[in-house]
């Protein structure tokens, strides 16, 4: 929950958020409450940490050889075949994954200029702002690295390759190929570490947000949120390591 904010002797009382418009549909309500919007931002990081989390398994298959990764690759675009077409079962993923995207950048920005209206009063000293804010803070910049990143990710991997031998359907040979390059396996881990940070504090808030905040399992919501961020980042990291190391070539 935000810190309560004390005015200085003299200040004027902040304003309070704008009025939910009751006269709209419910879903409309909905998104214009703070509420909405954290309820939103957490589902939407749901989808975001599972995505997350099957894509490192995926990716784990890496050290089973070439002809299994390459496998696990085109397993994607067949999925559900012959049932659905090929790369349609895909797509409908990768517009899920999207939305959601879309969905938890703007949540995000949406409650950020949400928070800073009502609190134009400054804080009473450094050190509160500072644990107020570092988090919130820390979220947007590992946000902006991670987004960075995914663009060049998907241009050097799935589209158009930047640089390093790419050949369409060729999955194990294009990841070596671009995590042999020291700056882009350097690009990945920095990637890798902010997305960590990300979703430590990601899903510490996430619990927040739905409510499930009690003084007596803080230790055990902070536990989960640890391991789990800890096991997704050591995991990506050490594709570039062991790259880079020739363990994997």
């Amino acid at each position: 929950m935000p810190h309560a904010t004390v005015a200085r002797p003299g200040a004027e009382a902040p304003p309070v958020h704008k009025p939910v418009d009751r006269n709209a549909p419910w879903p409309v309500q909905f998104w214009q409450s703070a509420v909405g919007k954290k309820w939103l931002m957490a589902l939407s990081g749901v989808a975001l940490w599972g995505f997350v989390f099957v894509h490192m398994i995926g990716n784990l298959k890496l050290y089973l050889g070439e002809k299994d990764y390459n496998e696990y690759g085109e397993s994607l675009r067949t999925l559900l075949h012959p049932i659905m077409p090929n790369h349609v079962v895909l797509w409908i993923m990768r517009i899920g994954l999207i939305g959601a995207f879309v969905i938890h950048i703007v949540a995000a920005a949406s409650l950020t200029q949400m928070n800073r209206r009502s609190r134009p009063v400054g804080y009473q000293s450094t050190r509160d702002y500072i644990s107020a804010n570092f988090a919130s803070r820390s979220m947007r910049i590992t946000g902006v690295i991670i987004l960075a990143y995914l663009i060049f990710h998907l241009f050097d991997l799935s589209w158009t390759g930047t640089g390093a031998t790419y050949v369409r359907g060729d999955v194990y040979d294009n990841v070596v190929g671009s995590l042999q390059r020291p700056w882009s396996a350097a690009a990945y881990a920095i990637a890798n570490i902010a997305l960590g940070i990300h979703l430590f504090h990601g899903t510490w808030s996430m619990f927040q947000s739905m409510g499930l905040n009690n003084p007596r399992y803080n230790s055990i919501r902070r536990a989960i949120a640890f391991g789990m961020s800890t096991v997704v980042a050591v995991a990506n990291l050490t594709f570039p390591i062991l790259v880079a190391t020739k363990v994997v070539k």
